[in-house]
């Protein structure tokens, strides 16, 4: 007689199955109410309020002035800035992770005026220009405000280096790492928890803590997006290429053209040198670290994508003037292929396939075009690469 295996689910112990649901709901509806306490603190709370809208302000300032954000945490409030580090990220937010106790061991060279050498080209990193990034800012995650490695780190940052804390501190007095600091450049983010996680679960491991600082970061990312762009949710397509977002993104054709395309009077324009009589490769660069969109204008009527600024930075000549450089590398607004903002972005790909395989459009539709986006006034409002329309590696596979 063959042997039943046994079951992997035993369905003898109601009693115990019964315990598990009910403390699977008591953490759900224990961290929902955190969520509910940091959403009534943020709503009326003036000291909270005053905290975030400082903190969207010193990212963004920063971040339009070519600065990293840098995050810092411990334990599970690494995981947390992990996170945050991932989402911000994925909207344009240019930032990285850095470890107390790295940082005391080399990595404090992710801060401040070394920053250059991840921004620019080798080339740039051996001139003798002295290129300084000090439009940094630190968010620090700590649920009790005087975590031991992150004190330790504390007198070794620059004093112009502007702190922001999330903590479950409500008061500047209360938070360590703000009270500490010799510089006043810090803001406080509170996060507290409504009850003592020791109290609501016998165990003081981290759930609802973790709970509210992660939707403070998220909190924090979307508003510093929807301040940085004109549209987070282009920004945020053309970063998420892969898995299921970016299939429903590339394939669904439900976002428009006109979500893609990057405003032509935000981007910045490229100043020449005042040692210089016409703008080069290095002034390029310098703008484009500036711009929140990577794309710069050497003149009001043409532009330089972020994908050309990308090669022409890898240039062994960096003094080189702007106007010798090929026609495919500074595009002037009457190479701009037009379409309609209203344009679905599969029908925009579509057409491009199209016009290129019957060979009608090969001449005009090929790497490094640029597409010029028609508004409802029947203006040219906006720009998008081509490689954001129909993706990078069909786009290659024209080379």
């Amino acid at each position: 007689m063959p042997l039943t295996p046994p079951s992997l689910f035993d369905n003898t112990n109601n009693e115990a199955d019964e315990q598990s649901l009910q403390t699977a709901l008591h953490v759900m509806s224990t961290e929902a109410d955190s969520l509910a306490n940091l959403h009534k603190l943020y709503s009326s709370n003036s000291v909270a309020q005053e905290g975030f809208r400082d903190s969207v302000n010193i990212i963004y300032n920063n971040r339009r002035r070519g600065g990293y954000l840098v995050v810092c945490g411990v334990g599970k409030s690494a995981k947390v800035g992990k996170k945050a580090v991932a989402t911000m990220n994925s909207f344009g937010i240019r930032s990285l992770f850095l470890h107390p106790t790295e940082a005391l061991h080399g990595d404090l060279g992710m801060i401040g005026d070394v920053r250059h050498r991840l921004l620019f080209p080798k080339s740039l990193q051996d001139s003798k220009i002295s290129v300084t990034h000090q439009h940094d800012t630190m968010l620090i995650i700590s649920y009790s405000g005087r975590t031991p490695e992150l004190l330790a780190m504390l007198p070794h940052l620059p004093s112009s280096l502007p702190i922001i804390v999330i903590t479950s501190q409500t008061l500047v007095s209360s938070c360590q790492l703000i009270s500490r600091r010799s510089s006043k450049n810090a803001v406080l983010l509170s996060a507290p928890t409504h009850i003592p996680e020791a109290h609501s679960f016998g165990v003081p491991s981290p759930t609802s803590s973790t709970t509210t600082a992660l939707a403070l970061t998220d909190a924090l990312a979307l508003a510093i997006a929807n301040r940085l762009h004109p549209s987070p949710s282009a920004v945020f397509h053309g970063f998420h290429p892969g898995g299921a977002i970016g299939a429903s993104i590339t394939m669904s054709g439900f976002s428009v053209i006109g979500d893609l395309a990057v405003k032509v009077e935000t981007i910045p324009l490229v100043q020449a040198s005042s040692n210089q009589s016409a703008a080069t490769i290095l002034d390029a660069l310098l703008a484009a670290a500036k711009s929140s969109s990577g794309w710069v204008r050497p003149s009001p009527t043409k532009v330089i994508g972020p994908r050309q600024i990308q090669r022409i930075g890898k240039s062994p000549d960096i003094y080189k003037s702007l106007e010798s450089l090929e026609e495919d590398t500074v595009i002037e607004r009457t190479d701009w292929i037009s379409l309609r903002a209203e344009s679905t972005i599969l029908e925009a790909k579509r057409w491009i396939l199209v016009m290129r395989k019957e060979d009608r459009g090969k001449s005009f539709l090929k790497v490094g075009t640029i597409m010029g986006i028609v508004d409802a006034n029947q203006e040219v409002s906006g720009v998008v690469e081509i490689e954001d329309v129909v993706g990078e590696a069909e786009v290659e596979s024209w080379r």
